[in-house]
C-alpha cells in the first residue's frame, strides 16, 4: 500500500546578483520582524499577563509597515513575513506545552538565515520563481523531484559558508512501507566504534571533525588574529572556517544517511537505547566526541525512516545496565568503568563490553514491545517499576 508523506527535497542554487540582493533583504526583514514580535509577547506577559497570538502579532505587522521607521517591509514579500510569525507561534506552542525552552531573538550574525514562501509566492512552472523576482532560480537538479509533484512550501537558506539552498517540501507517493522481514537488531552506540550490533558486527567510528581538526584550528587561529569589526580580511578568514565546518558536516550527514537506510531495510525491529546526550556533552572530556558521533540525529534519522517504510523502533530505558548485565547468565555486575573493553562473568562467559550491550538491548527491547512500551518508553509500568529494570537480577553469594 502506498503511503503519502510529506518530504523535503533540498538543492544548491547560484542567485544572480539581484536575487542575492532581495533574498539578503528578505532575511534581514524575517528576522526583524520575528525579534518585534517577540518582543511584544515578552512585554505583554510580563506588564499584564496577556498571551499574544498570531492573529494579534499579524495586525501588529501591519501596523508596522504603515510607520515611517518600518516602511522597508513593504519592499519584500509578504509571505515570509507571516511565515516567520506562524513559526514564532510554533515556538510558543512547544513553550507551553514543555517541549522546548523560551524563544530566543534571532542574531544577525549566528542565527541561520533562511525565509519560507508558501505556494501564493512562487511559481514553479519552468524553473522556480519567487516572488519579487522576475528569473527562476538557477537550481542544481541533484536529483529528480517525484513524478508530478508540486511543492507546497520553499524555504530558501544560506548557511554561514555562504551556500545558497532552497528546499521544495512536496508530497512523494513514492514512499511505501518495505516487505516485512523477521529480522531483530539491537544497537549498541559508542565512540570507539560508531554502532555495534547484536550480530556482532562493528561500524568503524569515522571521526569527521577529528580528520579535519589540524586544518579547523589553523583557520580558527587564522581568525582569531584579524582584527575586529567587519573587514573583509576578516570575513575571509571566518569563510574559510565555515567551510571547514560545513564539510564536516556534510560528511557526517552523509555517512549517518547509509547507515540508517542500511539497518531500516535489513531489519523489521530496530532496538536502541535512550541516551540523554544533551547531559552525556557536559563531561568536557567527551563533549567533542560524542557530538561528533551525533548520536541525537541518528536516532532521529532511524526514527523517521522507520516511519516511512514500516519499521519499528524500540528505545530502551536510558538506565536499563546493558553493558553490566551479562547476556549469558543475567548476572549484573557491581561496576564497569569505561576502560573495561571485555570481561568475564562468573559463570565463565567472556564479554565484548559493546556486542554484550546490544545482545541485552535486542532481549530488553523485545520485552518492552511485550509490556507494551513504544519508542519513547515509559519511565514506570503499572506496577511502579521500568519495563526493561524487571529482568536484570543480581546474584546471591
Amino acid at each position: 500500500m502506498t503511503t503519502h508523506v510529506k518530504r523535503a527535497f533540498k538543492y544548491r542554487f547560484c542567485p544572480t546578483d539581484a536575487q542575492a540582493a532581495e533574498l539578503s533583504r528578505t532575511f534581514g526583514c524575517v528576522r526583524k520582524v520575528y525579534n518585534m514580535a517577540l518582543a511584544a509577547r515578552t512585554q505583554a506577559w510580563v506588564t499584564r499577563q496577556e498571551r499574544v497570538n498570531y492573529n494579534a502579532t499579524s495586525a501588529m505587522l501591519t501596523a508596522w509597515k504603515k510607520t515611517e521607521e518600518l516602511a522597508y517591509l513593504n519592499d519584500v514579500s509578504s509571505v515570509p513575513l507571516q511565515q516567520t510569525l506562524r513559526h514564532l507561534q510554533t515556538a510558543f506552542t512547544h513553550f507551553f506545552g514543555k517541549r522546548a525552552m523560551y524563544p530566543r531573538f534571532k542574531s544577525r550574525k549566528k542565527s541561520r538565515r533562511s525565509a519560507e514562501y508558501t505556494t501564493s509566492a512562487f511559481r514553479f512552472r519552468d524553473g522556480l520563481t519567487l516572488a519579487k523576482m522576475t528569473e527562476p532560480l538557477d537550481i542544481v537538479w541533484s536529483r529528480p523531484l517525484p513524478e508530478g509533484a508540486k511543492p507546497s512550501a520553499v524555504t530558501v537558506s544560506q548557511d554561514p559558508a555562504g551556500r545558497w539552498f532552497v528546499s521544495l517540501l512536496c508530497e512523494d507517493p513514492s514512499v511505501q512501507p518495505l516487505p516485512a522481514t523477521g529480522q531483530a537488531v539491537g544497537v549498541d552506540v559508542g565512540l570507539d566504534h560508531l554502532v555495534t550490533l547484536s550480530t556482532g558486527e562493528k561500524i568503524a567510528n569515522p571521526r569527521h571533525e577529528r580528520r579535519d581538526r589540524a586544518r579547523l584550528a589553523k583557520a580558527q587561529r587564522n581568525l582569531a588574529r584579524k582584527a575586529g569589526g567587519e573587514g573583509a580580511n576578516r570575513r575571509k578568514a571566518r569563510l574559510k572556517v565555515a567551510k571547514i565546518y560545513a564539510r564536516i558536516a556534510d560528511r557526517r550527514r552523509d555517512t549517518l544517511h547509509k547507515l540508517t537506510t542500511r539497518l531500516v531495510r535489513e531489519n523489521q525491529t530496530i532496538v536502541i537505547e535512550d541516551l540523554t546526550v544533551r547531559n552525556m556533552v557536559k563531561n568536557h572530556r567527551l563533549a567533542r566526541s560524542i557530538s561528533d558521533a551525533a548520536w541525537s540525529e541518528f536516532r532521529s534519522m532511524l526514527e523517521y525512516k522507520a516511519q516511512w517504510y514500516g519499521r519499528e523502533v524500540i528505545a530502551v530505558d536510558r538506565w536499563f545496565p546493558s553493558s553490566r548485565l551479562c547476556s549469558a547468565c543475567n548476572t549484573l555486575q557491581d561496576t564497569m568503568p569505561l576502560h573495561v573493553r571485555t570481561w568475564t562473568c562468573d559463570c565463565g562467559t567472556t564479554h565484548d563490553r559493546d556486542v554484550n550491550a546490544a545482545h541485552n538491548l535486542l532481549a530488553a527491547g523485545l520485552a518492552v514491545t511485550v509490556c507494551g512500551a513504544g519508542v519513547r518508553p515509559q519511565r514506570s509500568t503499572p506496577d511502579g517499576q521500568s519495563a526493561t529494570k524487571q529482568k536484570p537480577s543480581r546474584r546471591e553469594p
